[in-house]
């Protein structure tokens, strides 16, 4: 983590465009850029439901409430902000959502981030772009093999296509106006795990309601497996490309994995058995024998460029994440001062 150390000085001072701050990731994200001293402003649509973490981190943040389905708007905003950098997190980020919605998520994932970069373009501080899409985008023929990054693009539901998508539009903008201008790269992680998100379709906030009603919680596919990880370790990963971007944009890549190690490999029913344990101490669930839209059965990512490119490498194992995430939850359950706990388990994090 010593990168990670180094970045406090880097980001003191710096003006950030954070789209999709209200989000999970997005809340994680601006907790962990104030702590550095960074200079944020989020735009993306307000917060969801009655509980999200951005109602409980978000004091003292400028937010701005905006669709970057609206590329007027978004191009005020960059004017108005002038940012060093901008990290685009804003997505429709929900595969059942996507088969329910598929032009609501092509609009949000592709046309959002051509709105995102079409403004970049006149931004005359811009240091560099962080765009923020899938693990999901690659071609997935279920053989098991660890995704690299010149691994062929596709996706076949709307949402990993779409994201499939974002990465060849992000190319194009890169090659046809940002040639001589910053460096924009983009980001792929696994499946996310940690406190603070209620999303709905999603597997931990489907866990908990399950298990905070005392009912078993309905697995579509149990034995589909994923690459978990603790929502900081993919943070982590794009603070330290966005910084290699700027110090040194020649060596950086343009387009990288952040992945949990082999180990966190595993299957639906494994993670939900585990963090069951931890949150109640009784782990439970049942098959959703209902007819659902197809998921790819495997998927794994290769971190390997990360770790040659930018010395990153994940930290937590998974039953640390699955603890970490229980235990958020719990204390929120308990009625903790949340914001302090999850400024602890950043400072945790940061010590590992």
């Amino acid at each position: 983590m010593q990168h990670i150390r180094r970045d406090a000085d880097f980001w003191r001072g710096r003006k950030v465009l954070l789209t999709g701050h209200t989000g999970f990731k997005g809340s994680w994200m601006t907790l962990w850029l104030r702590s550095m001293g960074a200079e944020v402003t989020g735009y993306a649509l307000a917060p969801i439901g009655a509980f999200n973490l951005w109602d409980i981190v978000g004091a003292g943040t400028r937010s701005i409430i905006g669709d970057i389905r609206d590329p007027r708007r978004v191009g005020e905003v960059v004017d108005d902000v002038r940012p060093q950098m901008v990290i685009h997190m804003a997505a429709q980020a929900l595969v059942r959502e996507s088969y329910r919605d598929p032009l609501g998520t092509y609009g949000s994932n592709v046309m959002g981030t051509g709105s995102v970069l079409q403004a970049c373009r006149k931004a005359p501080d811009l240091q560099c772009v962080v765009v923020v899409t899938s693990d999901k985008v690659y071609e997935n023929h279920d053989a098991g093999r660890a995704f690299v990054e010149t691994d062929r693009l596709g996706g076949h539901d709307p949402y990993s296509n779409s994201k499939a998508c974002t990465e060849l539009l992000v190319e194009s903008f890169r090659d046809s106006y940002f040639k001589d201008g910053p460096p924009i790269a983009t980001v792929r992680a696994g499946n996310v795990i940690g406190g603070g998100d209620w999303s709905a379709d999603r597997l931990i906030p489907d866990c908990v309601r399950a298990l905070e009603t005392r009912v078993p919680v309905t697995l579509r596919y149990p034995d589909a497996i994923r690459p978990w990880q603790h929502v900081l370790e993919p943070l982590s990963g794009y603070l330290a490309l966005a910084r290699a971007l700027v110090l040194t944009p020649d060596a950086a890549p343009r387009a990288v994995n952040f992945g949990p190690d082999p180990a966190s490999f595993c299957t639906v029913r494994e993670v939900v058995e585990t963090f069951s344990s931890r949150f109640q101490g009784k782990p439970g669930w049942q098959p959703d024998g209902g007819s659902h839209p197809a998921e790819a059965q495997a998927l794994t990512l290769s971190s390997a460029l990360a770790e040659k490119t930018l010395g990153w490498r994940p930290v937590l194992e998974l039953e640390e994440s699955l603890s970490w995430t229980a235990d958020w939850y719990r204390a929120f359950a308990a009625g903790e001062n949340m914001l302090a706990f999850s400024e602890a388990q950043l400072a945790q994090y940061l010590n590992r």
